[in-house]
C-alpha cells in the first residue's frame, strides 16, 4: 500500500512493525499517567492511603514455621509482631525518608501503614519465637508447640 504526499507523488512503502505500535501505545499511556501525577500530589495521596503491603513467604519444617517479609528501609521500631493462638499478625508503617516529595519526578515505591495476618496450620510455642531484620528482610521463626506435629491417622474398617 502506498500513500500520496502533498506533492501527489508516491511515497516509499514502510514495513509494519507491531512492536513499534505497541511501544507507541505504552508511551501514550505513560504520558497520560505522568500528566495526572506531575506535582507528585497523586503519589503523596497513595502513600498516605496506606496501599503498601509487604511480600511474604511462609515455610514449614518439622520443627517450625518460618515467615519472611520484604520490608525495605524499615527499622525494627517501625514493625510490630504479635501471635495470638496460631495467628501471626504483623503491623508497621513504611515512611519515605524525605519529609517532602518536592524535587521528585517519579515515585513508584509505595509507602504507608500495613497489617498482615496469617493463620498457621499448627500451634506455636510463643516463648521461643524469634525475629530478625537484616538487609530489608524480616524473618520470624515460630517453633511448633511440642505435640503439635502432624500425625497421620490410620483409618480402621468394621
Amino acid at each position: 500500500m502506498t500513500s500520496l504526499g502533498k506533492t501527489g507523488s508516491a511515497a516509499s512503502m514502510n514495513k509494519w512493525d507491531p512492536l513499534k505500535d505497541l511501544l507507541s501505545v505504552q508511551e501514550r499511556v505513560n504520558r497520560l499517567f505522568e500528566g495526572a501525577f506531575d506535582d507528585c500530589a497523586g503519589a503523596a495521596e497513595l502513600m498516605q492511603a496506606g496501599v503498601w503491603s509487604p511480600a511474604v513467604d511462609i515455610g514449614e519444617t518439622d520443627e517450625e514455621f518460618i515467615v519472611t517479609a520484604e520490608v525495605p528501609e524499615m527499622k525494627q521500631s517501625e514493625i510490630d509482631i504479635e501471635v495470638k493462638g496460631n495467628t501471626l499478625i504483623m503491623r508497621g508503617e513504611r515512611r519515605p525518608r524525605r519529609a517532602s516529595m518536592e524535587g521528585y519526578h517519579r515515585i513508584e515505591r509505595a509507602y504507608g501503614r500495613f497489617q498482615r495476618s496469617f493463620t498457621l496450620p499448627g500451634l506455636v510455642d510463643q516463648e521461643r519465637i524469634t525475629a530478625t531484620l537484616r538487609d530489608g528482610i524480616l524473618k520470624v521463626v515460630l517453633p511448633k508447640k511440642t505435640g503439635s506435629k502432624r500425625r497421620q491417622i490410620e483409618i480402621t474398617g468394621e
